[in-house]
């Protein structure tokens, strides 16, 4: 009967050290030189920087969309675009979308015109065309195109990539801290299982750090 035991506990230990083990900073992601401030609050915010021209982040969008369906509690997902100069255009369109509450209807459309329909969308008036036929007024989409509030967006979009020190997309980062992608992780799924453990720590880490300022005071 012991060495039933002692084989089962070892059984424990050879599986659960490998599980441990499969998410290993500098190997499945790397945590951030210096920590970004979030605008999250209370919750782990995780963030998408992405560009709708990008293959790999219309490949990873439907895996995405699955996943925020389960989205953890303690945690909320918020969208970067990418600042590249040739992407500045979808940049700005993203934040114009956004302004006039139609990111739902219109995010994954935007990814399906480009990758599906072939159709660049590199200008405002082509982008004005697109929305227009998915029923979004174009001289509202303009004037939110063209509005200092989207530009102000714009600026701040170019300010977070530069600090998170994107340099390709798709990329994830959990907590301002925590950067991964599906070229780091292994993989569309694998990303977001990666993503899953970096909510997990953070939150631990909060838990951690109120804990430590209750017994400083």
């Amino acid at each position: 009967m012991k060495k039933l035991v002692y084989v089962f506990v070892i059984g424990i230990v050879l599986t659960t050290v490998p599980g441990r083990a499969a998410y290993e900073e500098g190997r499945h992601y790397y945590e951030l030189p210096f920590s970004q401030p979030v605008e999250t609050g209370g919750k782990i915010e995780v963030r998408e920087f992405f560009w709708y021209g990008c293959p790999h982040c219309y490949s990873l969008e439907p895996v995405l969309a699955s996943w925020l369906k389960r989205l953890p509690a303690n945690a909320r997902f918020v969208r970067t675009p990418g600042v590249a100069p040739r992407w500045l255009v979808h940049a700005q369109a993203f934040y114009a979308i956004e302004s006039l509450g139609a990111t739902e209807k219109l995010h994954r459309a935007f990814f399906d015109a480009i990758h599906k329909q072939n159709r660049p969308l590199n200008t405002e008036d082509g982008v004005a065309r697109f929305v227009a036929e998915h029923g979004v007024d174009q001289t509202k989409f303009r004037q939110a195109f063209n509005s200092f509030g989207v530009r102000m967006k714009l600026k701040k979009a170019v300010w977070l990539n530069q600090n998170f020190g994107i340099n390709s997309v798709p990329a994830l980062v959990v907590d301002g801290k925590y950067l991964t992608s599906p070229a780091i992780a292994g993989g569309n799924e694998a990303v977001m299982k990666v993503v899953d453990h970096l909510i997990d720590k953070a939150a631990r880490e909060r838990r951690k750090e109120k804990k430590k300022g209750k017994r400083e005071k």
